[in-house]
């Protein structure tokens, strides 16, 4: 699908879609919990769609309400088939590893985008802990076993979801699970989420300070009411549109949030947005924006939504810990780069950093590799320029199917 956006002021309130995050992870304790328990105000979404689905295929019932979703949990059977995980990273992770304790042979199948993300290093990890997993191509296989636990050591720098995966077994472990980080942990913020959210079902883990050992005992999930809150990767989105192309207001968001992607309200002030938070709302409004210097390493995916806004300040912006994006449902970071470029901003792009430099962009067709986080990023940039064009716009299905209207009703000339 392609999508012109034409140069727009964007004015209005949007209420902020729930955490895609917190959904999976809430699904996965929820599947873990013997009993019913309930995921209310979930992201309904390519994503949680696919982690739902392959919770059903092992034997979890999920019974879908508007604004709640009921999980009853603690049984596990055979896989009925292929447990197909679509684009989802944290899916196919995840069943990675609960499929440690499931019985029969589960065989978890990747989309095409997904079998180039790594995960070779959480098979490594799995096998070091006598699970019987291994890759077959780009698929996953774990045979049916005995989870026992021990300890296992793999590092920090690849994906926090290879740790989560592993912390949902931690109090499954009959002998006790160690994990140790043998690197500084990147994307720290996803790990204390995971841990956040398996505190509401009953599972206290130890956790060094520097995030880098866990361990837990064995024990029980309990069945919770767990509410899922608003989305600050995807509020990034609803904030820079006020900065950059007017002035708009989200709401629905947790200021206290251990969201990493939180840091987006000081990054768009310090660049010289006019920011006014009040309880769950919050209005961005444009002004005169200036460059700035910061690391993303535990933010890692605001950076097409930081790259878009910097284009716009006049001066030099350096984006730093940006190694990862290049592992996401695209090389976000060459995706930036010959986004940017092709609006005639000049970008320079070295392993761990991008450097832009931000002046007047202009409107230009920008293919979104498939990428949902590169096409709402430079639809913005198109609001604020005009004349633009997001290829594969349909991808935004990944994480906000209705984006596009959403940023109609704030007054985007979509077509």
């Amino acid at each position: 699908m392609r999508v012109k956006i034409s140069k727009s002021e964007l004015r209005g309130k949007v209420a902020v879609p729930p955490s895609k995050s917190y959904t999976i992870r809430s699904l996965m304790c929820a599947a873990l919990a013997k009993g019913k328990s309930r995921i209310i105000n979930p992201l309904i979404s390519d994503d949680t769609e696919a982690a739902s689905q392959a919770l059903e295929t092992v034997g979890i019932k999920i019974q879908k309400n508007d604004g709640c979703w009921e999980v009853q949990g603690g049984r596990f059977h055979a896989p009925d088939g292929d447990i197909y995980c679509r684009d989802s990273a944290a899916t196919m992770r995840f069943m990675a590893c609960l499929s440690a304790i499931i019985p029969g042979k589960c065989r978890l199948v990747p989309s095409p985008s997904l079998a180039k993300r790594p995960i070779e290093p959480l098979v490594a990890a799995l096998n070091k802990l006598k699970v019987k997993c291994r890759m077959e191509d780009s698929v996953v296989v774990v045979d049916e076993g005995k989870f026992l636990g021990g300890n296992v050591s793999l590092t920090g720098d690849v994906s926090s979801q290879f740790i989560s995966g592993l912390l949902f077994l931690c109090p499954l472990a009959e002998a006790g699970l160690n994990i140790r980080i043998t690197t500084p942990p990147e994307s720290g913020p996803y790990i204390e989420m995971t841990l956040g959210c398996m505190k509401e079902f009953g599972i206290d883990i130890i956790a060094s300070p520097t995030l880098q050992f866990f361990t837990g005992d064995f024990r029980q999930y309990k069945p919770a009411d767990y509410t899922v809150e608003a989305d600050w990767s995807t509020a990034s989105y609803l904030l820079a549109a006020g900065a950059i192309a007017g002035s708009t207001e989200a709401t629905g968001l947790n200021l206290n949030s251990l969201q990493g992607d939180r840091v987006i309200l000081n990054l768009l002030s310090k660049m010289g947005a006019s920011i006014i938070a009040k309880k769950d709302m919050i209005t961005t409004s444009r002004s005169n924006l200036k460059p700035i210097r910061a690391d993303l390493t535990d933010s890692i995916d605001l950076l097409p939504t930081m790259a878009v806004v910097a284009a716009l300040a006049n001066g030099q912006s350096r984006f730093y810990g940006i190694r990862r994006a290049r592992f996401k449902e695209s090389n976000r970071v060459t995706a930036v780069k010959e986004g940017l470029e092709k609006m005639q901003i000049p970008v320079t792009e070295n392993d761990d950093m991008l450097i832009i430099n931000g002046g007047k962009p202009v409107g230009a067709t920008i293919d979104s590799f498939g990428d949902h986080r590169i096409a709402m990023a430079f639809s913005l940039l198109g609001a604020a320029v005009g004349d633009t064009v997001i290829e594969g716009a349909e991808c935004v299905n990944k994480t906000f199917p209705h984006f596009w209207e959403t940023l109609e009703s704030i007054g985007a000339k979509v077509d």
